[in-house]
């Protein structure tokens, strides 16, 4: 359970708001920042156990609580050699027996002190010994850190455990692959197949047995897919990379097939677009890309989905099917679709900035120029803005 004290509206916003990196676990949910990353911002870090919780007579919260400290996680000179530190907030006595961490923040200017986040555990709860092993290894190299942090993926403390999993979420690509190429498929099949495991868990899990398992381990992730106990709200695209890394063949037939029956519902066809989308950003040596672009022109052929790859193939810069991509202009089940025409004309935009021989898309845009030269314009510069790197960020990949 997470205490939160004091989160800032603005913090939330800009977590929410905030795009994932495209190098970033590509089959992770985000789980914001972690325990480990939290240590800089900190000034300092206890352990210990609440009491003598005095309210206030005004204000939520308002009040003050003392903490037994039993272990200094992170040390600062304020409260060097205490036992005791008084939180100026009123915590409620639990329930039941618990400890808590607490992560401070210390203002040299008036004395004061902000427990900003405080993790709730049980009694015999293994985490100040988890975070004290997570700092040591923060200053190791990246496949080092998630190593440990793999022991940890399914520990019986949700906090570790959630912490653990936000560690892999966090880092990108080329790192998970380095340690996953290392790890025990064996711990992992066990994982997936236990129908106890966290469905948020599948597709990083299946992510990994595709770099570290053996050809016979496809036939355990295809059992898992297949399995009608299961339910896929997260974490199907990485079982069905997993299952295509380990039998290229059978994993892309499942593929196609997933992506082209009218009967799967939306999730499991965006599922099927985000296995696409890995192949073709970072593993091209197993599914060719133009494998990947007959899989893209199955999904753009779906009304309800097909803004999506359109959008990808214009980032992609793939302008050889501009005339398959301006022909949904002319299909009903395409033109009734504001967001599917915007992406369109959008494709159409670019493609004709990149090559002005491409006589179809520049026809195309002139025609939507003289309709709404207005709606031409703002999109040109919405893909210019798209195309400008962010403070700090370079203009090449690393793929």
């Amino acid at each position: 359970m997470t205490v939160r004290w004091l989160v800032p509206i603005l913090a939330i916003t800009a977590l929410v708001a905030a795009p994932r990196p495209a190098e970033a676990c590509p089959f992770c949910v985000s789980q914001g920042q972690t325990l480990a990353g939290e240590v800089a911002q900190a000034d300092f870090i206890l352990y210990g156990t609440l009491g003598n919780a005095v309210p206030a007579a005004e204000g939520f919260g308002a009040g003050t609580t003392e903490l037994n400290v039993e272990l200094v996680i992170k040390p600062h000179d304020v409260i060097k050699g205490k036992k005791i530190v008084t939180i100026p907030r009123y915590v409620p006595p639990p329930k039941e027996k618990v400890k808590y961490l607490i992560f401070f923040n210390y203002n040299p200017a008036d004395g004061t002190l902000d427990p900003y986040r405080g993790e709730q555990v049980s009694a015999d709860s293994q985490l100040p010994d988890y975070l004290k092993g997570a700092i040591e290894v923060r200053e190791k190299d990246i496949p080092t850190r998630l190593a440990y942090f793999f022991k940890h993926l399914e520990d019986k403390d949700s906090v570790i455990s959630s912490d653990a999993y936000s560690e892999f979420a966090s880092a990108d690509y080329k790192d998970v692959r380095l340690v996953a190429e290392k790890l025990p498929p064996a711990t992992l099949l066990t994982w997936l197949k236990d129908p106890n495991t966290r469905p948020t868990r599948y597709g990083l899990y299946g992510l990994m047995i595709g770099h570290c398992g053996k050809a016979e381990d496809a036939r355990a992730i295809r059992a898992v897919l297949d399995d009608p106990e299961r339910s896929f709200s997260s974490g199907l695209e990485g079982l069905v990379t997993g299952y295509i890394m380990l039998d290229p063949k059978a994993g892309w037939d499942y593929l196609i097939n997933m992506v082209k029956d009218a009967n799967n519902e939306f999730p499991v066809r965006y599922a099927g677009l985000k296995t696409v989308r890995f192949f073709w950003e970072f593993r091209p040596d197993v599914i060719a890309p133009t494998q990947a672009l007959e899989a893209m022109k199955i999904l753009m052929d779906q009304g309800d989905l097909a803004d999506l790859p359109i959008e990808d193939l214009r980032k992609w810069k793939v302008w050889e099917l501009s005339p398959i991509v301006l022909g949904y202009s002319e299909k009903k089940t395409h033109n009734d679709i504001p967001i599917v025409n915007r992406s369109i004309l959008k494709y159409a935009i670019a493609a004709a900035a990149a090559d002005p021989k491409n006589t179809a898309a520049v026809e195309f845009v002139k025609k939507a120029r003289e309709k709404d030269a207005k709606k031409v314009e703002f999109l040109e510069e919405l893909i210019k803005d798209e195309q400008r790197p962010l403070p700090g960020e370079t203009t090449t990949g690393n793929k």
